[in-house]
């Protein structure tokens, strides 16, 4: 994904607020053993990309004076309650090291879970995103998790995730191999059987009289 930034030579809380009234949003680019470059980018073009999924979670082209760049979108400072970006942070990527960063997870097979289906049971994502390592090159988009045969009172770790070549489990995730979605059966569905069963059973007390 490209992204176009244009050099930034005043800094300053009052020059970022100039900036920011004319339609532009500052940032800043760092890293891979490189003087920090202070940028400028149209905020307009910026607020929509950042609904992307694909621009957390990917390898960006930034383009700055004409050269390109690649680099991970590390950090984004929205206003408290209007809808502005008030800074991004970009962090170069070196083709030759291994990064860590989150990668979102994509839930498969949820609506066709039998348990879901058939026996009422509701699956809940308790992580959404994972952190992995990996060379730049192999950086996936996203993961993905098959919850078709996840049974109710079960649960899935990170570690059920098949991860492509090339890319693993951060160190402490890899240790603690946390719950990433687990299926339960709602109270009230308990309840519901519960009540059910006990009507469909009379006891000898209730049977009527020869």
């Amino acid at each position: 994904m490209k992204v176009v930034a244009f050099e930034r030579n005043l800094q300053g809380t009052g020059a970022s607020r100039r900036l920011r009234n004319s339609g532009k949003t500052p940032g800043i680019v760092y890293g891979a053993n490189a003087e920090a470059q202070a940028v400028e980018l149209d905020h307009n073009a910026l607020w929509h990309a950042l609904k992307k999924e694909v621009f957390h979670s990917s390898i960006l082209d930034l383009e700055v004076a004409g050269k390109s760049q690649q680099v991970l979108l590390r950090d984004v400072q929205y206003h408290p309650f209007k809808q502005m970006v008030l800074h991004v942070d970009f962090q170069r990527v070196d083709a030759s090291k291994k990064l860590h960063t989150k990668v979102p997870v994509h839930f498969l097979n949820q609506e066709t879970n039998p348990a879901v289906k058939i026996g009422g049971a509701v699956i809940s994502h308790v992580l959404n995103e994972i952190e992995v390592e990996c060379l730049p090159a192999d950086l996936p988009e996203f993961v993905e998790l098959d919850l078709a045969k996840i049974e109710a009172g079960h649960t899935l770790h990170v570690k059920d995730i098949v991860l492509p070549k090339g890319v693993a489990l951060v160190a402490h995730l890899e240790a603690e191999n946390p719950v990433i979605a687990s299926a339960t059966i709602p109270a009230a569905v308990v309840s519901d059987e519960a009540a059910s069963g006990g009507a469909a059973a009379p006891s000898e007390g209730d049977k009527p009289a020869a």
